[in-house]
């Protein structure tokens, strides 16, 4: 680390070390779930779980909803849960987490105290950029207390948007998601003249979710990503574009991510718990904006937004395996000695990198890179522009 930037051209390659830094017997672990709901937050605690008691471990502990859960643990249903193999067997069935979930709450001096007071070995952190600058923020001030707490992370996020790694757990299953929606959504443009399916789909900063899913579905003809400002219109346009598509075939399927237009609408200058910025909805504007500009044409336009069905269901099976490898590295990382790193997939490979770099900003589409040319290529989507 150089100045706060990692600089290494290698990483860490994951995986069972020959000695190990803790007595198995004796080591009190904790597995906590921050941020939004994702698919595969059940199968990685049941991997976490079944991959400690194989070392030995005894004591299990999930902190329920979140960061907040070390500090408000008043009544019977916020007390932690003592986690065993028994316990978890089938969780990885269902969506969700068995643990809760939060966003925010946390007041890192407080977390380390409960930490102190639990006398934890093993700290396994899964969320996304904010839950993992926690992490951080924690395993610093375990250090600066000369505390052996191991913080592990376990990168989580439906939009795909942390750097170096080559993908996040449950982007493959929300993608699949995202597909059934458009899907959708392309039956009711079909079955109606003029008609017009407009999918909103998950992505504030990031337009993974949206750029796979209309690639994948062979539905779509507009797809709208934050990455990009989106010029309405003119003749070069998405609006005169549009009516060309429903000229030429009577019905168009449009994909928007969440976090697209908001160079149109304008911030509002509030955040979530999180710090995230609250959006605006540019694809309801969308609908209103075709409704006027478009109105010779009578579109019928039907709006799905399934975010939140996508967050909420259990994992595919690429996801799946993928979810059973973060946690039985994640636990091998922490009785290898590591902390303050997480676990992930990068050019193929499982390793182990520190935190700082993966959080200094988010993964984002490139623009001018080939998986977007490939999709414009696909859907026949021209580069949107004022002028024709």
């Amino acid at each position: 680390e150089v100045g706060g930037e990692w600089r290494g051209k290698w990483a860490m390659r994951a995986g069972p070390r020959e000695s190990v830094y803790f007595e198995p017997g004796k080591v009190k672990a904790a597995i906590v779930t921050c941020g939004g709901l994702c698919p595969g937050l059940n199968d990685v605690i049941r991997q976490l779980t079944i991959t400690l008691e194989e070392y030995g471990v005894k004591d299990i502990k999930g902190i329920r909803y979140g960061f907040r859960g070390f500090f408000e643990q008043e009544g019977e249903l916020r007390q932690p849960i003592k986690l065993t193999s028994n316990l978890v067997e089938t969780i990885h069935l269902e969506g969700g987490s068995i643990l809760g979930s939060s966003r925010g709450g946390s007041d890192t001096s407080d977390i380390v105290d409960a930490i102190a007071e639990m006398q934890l070995d093993f700290l396994f952190v899964i969320g996304g950029n904010g839950s993992h600058a926690g992490a951080l923020a924690i395993d610093n001030m375990c250090r600066e207390r000369n505390m052996p707490t191991a913080v592990i992370g376990i990168p989580k996020t439906i939009d795909n948007d942390i750097l170096l790694l080559d993908r996040t757990f449950g982007f493959q299953t929300a993608v699949d998601e995202a597909i059934k929606a458009i899907r959708s959504a392309a039956i009711e443009a079909r079955s109606a003249f003029n008609g017009v399916g407009l999918v909103r789909v998950m992505g504030r900063q990031s337009g993974f979710i949206a750029m796979h899913a209309a690639l994948a579905s062979g539905e779509v003809d507009v797809c709208l990503i934050p990455e990009i400002d989106t010029t309405l219109e003119g003749e070069g346009g998405v609006l005169a574009h549009v009516r060309r598509v429903l000229t030429r075939k009577e019905h168009c399927v449009i994909v928007v991510a969440e976090g697209a237009g908001q160079e149109i609408l304008g911030k509002i200058g509030e955040t979530d718990a999180s710090g995230n910025p609250v959006l605006q909805n540019f694809a309801k504007f969308l609908q209103k904006e075709m409704k006027e500009k478009l109105a010779d044409c009578s579109p019928d336009i039907k709006y799905i937004d399934p975010t939140y069905m996508v967050r909420a269901c259990p994992t595919n099976g690429s996801d799946a395996v993928y979810c059973s490898l973060l946690g039985q590295n994640a636990v091998h990382a922490a009785f290898a000695g590591l902390s303050g790193v997480t676990v992930g997939l990068c050019n193929g490979h499982y390793v182990y990198l520190p935190i700082p770099p993966l959080i200094s900003r988010a993964r984002e589409v490139d623009p001018n890179g080939r998986m977007w040319e490939r999709l414009k290529l696909a859907i026949q989507q021209p580069v949107f522009s004022a002028s024709a």
